[in-house]
């Protein structure tokens, strides 16, 4: 018998985990025992998580940048390449933070039920507001200068300070580029070697991802039973989708305008890649379908392809900042927080840098938002909100991300004229090819 794909199980332990909940409060000793002996169980999957989050840093972001082989590359192709990427994301962070401030999920939720929320999560809650009146009292340029770790170590104990592991993790890459390959070479064969053990580590954390979210589930409903909490999921998934729908659009936009190439050409060449992203929710098992569309059916040289394409599998998660900005923010309204202009312009940056560090693999945004819930001083136990609906998320945005990558690959393709005809020009001639 065939095995179900990881999200129909996921799927099932969020509904598995709502009813067994539903029965259980019709018991006296119902909400204890989930409380006592579920609910430590989606605890320690949460856990698991955080746990990767530095060497999933480290290891993604340093093999990410140190492919670049050449610095000077980035004078013309890597330049223009990362720059749209970066600019692509900030857009993406924008567009989120605008739809999730104008519709407000997280303000549906009713006064008891956040009473409740931040009952169950006051320690949390006031280790952030001492925090929060000790960064009065500094400077400033104090965040820049936080910026700069003086221990590395140090640093990477804790997953507050993640933006210096981020630095750390650039400026390392940057290092390896400039010394001579050979030297280079063992370190980046550790590096890579240590990257594929961080993936394989992902995959078995997900393995046990329909047992984590089936003790989530069932712990939210004994602790906050009210619907309003379920129908604020319904919202914030909303606005997830729409602006994912939004940033789709601003990439067709982009690709009308400087490459003169239709919507209607540019989504009927990259739908087989965008299908397969659907599917797998992975940017890295998609790249080679990616390649093969953006080269026979773009018209894009494979001299940029094949630089554009892979960096962009591990930098590009245009999808997954927007996703990171919009969960934020919920989490923070779900929680009672109002988060200032500058928290939010805070969130930007640490959404817009973790998601250059963010794995092309299923799991790795929600690894990644647990960063910007930390560097916003929004409780992290949040991720128990939000986790019911993750997963049919991370499919769709994973299709952003891989539409961003072909789009990129065609800015640049265009940019340094290497953007020809289409060797297939449709689906049909493809079949006769395949013939």
């Amino acid at each position: 018998m065939k095995k179900l794909e990881l999200h129909w199980q996921i799927l099932i332990g969020m509904l598995a985990g709502v009813l067994f909940a539903l029965l259980m409060v019709q018991f006296e000793w119902g909400s204890g025992f989930i409380s006592d002996w579920i609910k430590p169980f989606g605890n320690i999957f949460i856990n698991s998580l955080k746990l990767i989050a530095v060497p999933l840093i480290l290891a993604s972001l340093i093999k990410g940048v140190s492919d670049l082989k050449d610095i000077s590359k980035l004078s013309q192709m890597g330049g223009r390449t990362i720059g749209i990427y970066i600019f692509t994301t900030v857009v993406a962070v924008l567009i989120g933070l605008a739809i999730v401030n104008i519709i407000q999920p997280g303000k549906s939720i009713t006064e008891e039920t956040r009473i409740s929320l931040v009952e169950n999560y006051k320690g949390d809650a006031n280790k952030r507001i001492e925090q929060a009146h000790k960064q009065k009292e500094t400077g400033p340029l104090q965040a820049l200068e936080d910026l700069v770790p003086s221990n590395i170590f140090k640093a990477a104990s804790d997953n507050g300070n993640m933006l210096q592991v981020i630095f750390f993790a650039i400026f390392f890459g940057i290092g390896l580029i400039l010394i001579p390959e050979e030297q280079a070479k063992p370190v980046k064969k550790f590096f890579d070697g240590f990257n594929e053990v961080i993936l394989k580590l992902i995959d078995l954390i997900m393995l046990a991802a329909p047992y984590g979210v089936f003790a989530l589930l069932a712990a939210l409903v004994v602790e906050s039973p009210s619907l309003d909490l379920f129908k604020a999921l319904a919202w914030y998934a909303l606005c997830v989708v729409v602006g994912l729908a939004l940033m789709i659009g601003v990439y067709l936009t982009l690709v009308w305008i400087f490459t003169k190439k239709s919507p209607a050409f540019f989504i009927k060449a990259m739908s087989p890649a965008q299908l397969l992203a659907f599917s797998t929710s992975s940017s890295a098992a998609t790249l080679p379908v990616t390649m093969e569309r953006v080269e026979e059916h773009l018209g894009v040289d494979e001299e940029v392809s094949s630089f554009v394409l892979p960096i962009g599998a591990t930098i590009n998660m245009d999808g997954t900042s927007l996703y990171q900005a919009v969960a934020a923010i919920f989490i923070a309204q779900a929680f009672g927080m109002d988060l200032s202009i500058g928290a939010q312009l805070g969130i930007i940056v640490t959404a817009t840098l973790a998601s250059i560090g963010s794995a092309a693999v299923p799991g790795a945004g929600m690894v990644m938002l647990v960063i910007v819930l930390a560097q916003a001083g929004i409780p992290e136990a949040g991720l128990a909100l939000i986790f019911a609906v993750d997963r049919p998320l991370d499919m769709c945005r994973t299709i952003v991300n891989v539409t961003g990558d072909a789009a990129v690959s065609m800015l640049v393709a265009k940019s340094v004229d290497k953007l020809n005809e289409p060797k297939v020009k449709n689906w049909d001639d493809n079949l006769e090819n395949v013939k």
